[in-house]
């Protein structure tokens, strides 16, 4: 039996960053149920870093998580993985006061946002329906290259002596004398740590490890891309419904848009539905004069809440040998560095930077499920 610190289930943007930190000092293995680290949640995002993006416990993670995403360490990557965008939340008259008393999609505290002129706006996005007449600029939106993100994590780990094995899912975890006897492709391994870093499998992965669920849900986001006519710029901002109806954004001459829907589903490899791709289309439609050429391309992905919403970085309640590192929506990629050092700090002690000095990590404990805090 092979023997570990961790073992970290789920080889996707959550458990390769946390693997990255933990390695440093600990012996960590990665296990991943599929072929590839990443096919899920992680390889389908139509990631953007955008600090309002995810409201008031979202935002601190995001703002946190923008100077390594800017400008990493050297020993981790040569180059950054964000490339500048710019957002443009928008909101017709109607929706004023809703968009006013929203506290749910966004977030504004110390956020760079200028309000726009609807002149300015359609500088921005030409086009746009005249109902549409609220809009607020972010410029420090940026696209994130997740795969180079995700493998610079994966590489890292490695180096610092993490083990990855794919195609490995977990079959069975028993706990024993402080430690786990787990069983992960047909092979045994033992560790004192468990982390469920399983996204859309998070409460499966616990009820196999004897530990009672949280009740993450897996909800479906669609995404299609289209061209367009006229043929969207490559430097339009990413466009944002305030009241969290519909984004898209320009990508190498095409449209990548969603309709922002969340759709409850069981774990699964996610694929999209006519009804949300047809959706898509007809959200916007209402926004902008633009025609449709053709729905080139569509697929599905995976994102996992908490019922409260709000992610979860601590140790199960009743059994401090299982860390829950889940439950992060479509906000893990954005939040990755944060989150992971977050983590890391809990389980080995790592050392915060000095910008978590006035961070608060209560809201996302695990044990806030049982009011044991």
């Amino acid at each position: 039996m092979t023997g570990f610190d961790a073992i970290i289930i789920g080889g996707g943007m959550a458990g390769a960053s946390l693997a990255y930190h933990l390695a440093e000092t600990m012996s960590v293995c990665i296990f991943e149920q599929e072929s590839v680290a990443g096919y899920h949640a992680t390889g389908r995002s139509a990631a953007f870093w955008n600090e309002s993006y995810g409201g008031s416990l979202i935002q601190p993670l995001t703002s946190l998580s923008g100077p390594m995403l800017k400008n990493p360490p050297a020993e981790f990557s040569a180059h950054g993985f964000l490339r500048q965008r710019g957002a443009l939340t928008i909101g017709s008259d109607a929706q004023h006061k809703a968009i006013q008393d929203e506290q749910v999609f966004f977030a504004a505290r110390n956020v760079d946002m200028q309000t726009l002129s609807r002149e300015s706006m359609m500088q921005y996005l030409p086009g746009v329906k005249p109902k549409y007449s609220i809009a607020n600029y972010e410029p420090e939106c940026s696209d994130i290259d997740v795969a180079a993100l995700h493998n610079a994590y994966l590489t890292g780990a490695k180096k610092r002596g993490a083990v990855l094995r794919l195609g490995c899912g977990l079959e069975s975890a028993v706990r024993h004398n402080g430690q786990w006897q787990v069983r992960c492709g047909g092979e045994d391994f033992s560790a004192p740590l468990i982390v469920n870093a399983s996204g859309a499998w998070a409460d499966r992965v616990a009820r196999c490890c004897g530990i009672e669920p949280l009740g993450i849900t897996p909800l479906r986001r669609t995404v299609v891309q289209l061209r367009v006519t006229p043929p969207v710029a490559d430097d339009m901002p990413l466009i944002i419904d305030a009241l969290g109806n519909f984004y898209f954004k320009p990508e190498s001459g095409r449209l990548w848009l969603s309709p922002h829907d969340e759709t409850p589903s069981e774990p699964c490899d996610a694929a999209p539905e006519e009804w949300d791709v047809a959706l898509a289309i007809e959200r916007l439609q209402e926004v902008v004069d633009w025609s449709i050429d053709a729905v080139e391309h569509r697929w599905a992905g995976l994102r996992s809440f908490a019922p409260d919403r709000v992610p979860v970085y601590g140790f199960d309640a009743a059994q401090t040998g299982f860390y829950w590192f889940a439950g992060q929506g479509g906000y893990g990629i954005q939040t990755a560095p944060a989150a992971a050092q977050l983590a890391a700090h809990h389980i080995a002690g790592n050392a915060l930077p000095p910008a978590f000095s006035d961070f608060d990590d209560a809201p996302y404990r695990a044990s806030r499920f049982l009011n044991q805090e």
